[in-house]
């Protein structure tokens, strides 16, 4: 898988080949063709394996924070983590997976739809603390959160730009929680 993730995330679905892949592992073509049907099913292992490892690291991010608005932090500070960590299986993912037919219904949807779950629940809490208006749009700010994360992610990253986690993750956090005019 490690091999995998490093070229497809490097190269982008169309330009990795098994042959690559299977040199960077370490073992023949045939020994992957034995495991995966070809290169789609290795590409969504890939991305199976880097979903859950996503998943796993926000869910850790949460459990650690307390409160509504330290774990809303803490998810946003993860999620910007993963970009600056893994910017390639991001890259992969925003501009070539989500626009594949096997995508709906497959289970990296499935993680997918799990992880913004995350966010539900910590908006669940922001509710219940007083912090958070019932009436909110849980959409929206689903939305807002990791649209606007890919969006700002994507400029580094298609710049070749360093992400400073912490930096940003602040800068967006207060952003969303405080809003953008001066009381």
């Amino acid at each position: 898988m490690n091999a995998a993730r490093k070229v497809f995330g490097e190269k982008g679905y169309d330009a990795a080949s098994i042959a690559e892949i299977a040199r960077q592992a370490n073992a023949s073509d045939g020994l992957l063709y034995r495991y995966f049907d070809g290169k789609r099913d290795l590409l969504f292992a890939a991305l199976d394996d880097f979903y859950t490892e996503v998943l796993q690291e926000g869910e850790r991010a949460i459990k650690a924070a307390r409160g509504f608005e330290a774990k809303f932090s803490s998810l946003i500070e993860s999620h910007i983590g993963i970009f600056a960590e893994d910017a390639g299986m991001c890259r992969l993912f925003i501009s070539e997976v989500r626009n594949l037919d096997e995508y709906v219904g497959s289970n990296f949807q499935a993680l997918n739809k799990r992880y913004t779950k995350l966010l539900s629940a910590i908006l669940d809490l922001g509710v219940a603390e007083g912090a958070l208006s019932a009436t909110a749009d849980r959409r929206v700010i689903r939305d807002m959160v990791f649209g606007g994360i890919e969006h700002i992610a994507w400029r580094h990253i298609s710049a070749g730009q360093r992400i400073d986690v912490q930096a940003l993750s602040k800068q967006v956090a207060a952003i969303i929680l405080k809003g953008i005019t001066a009381l």
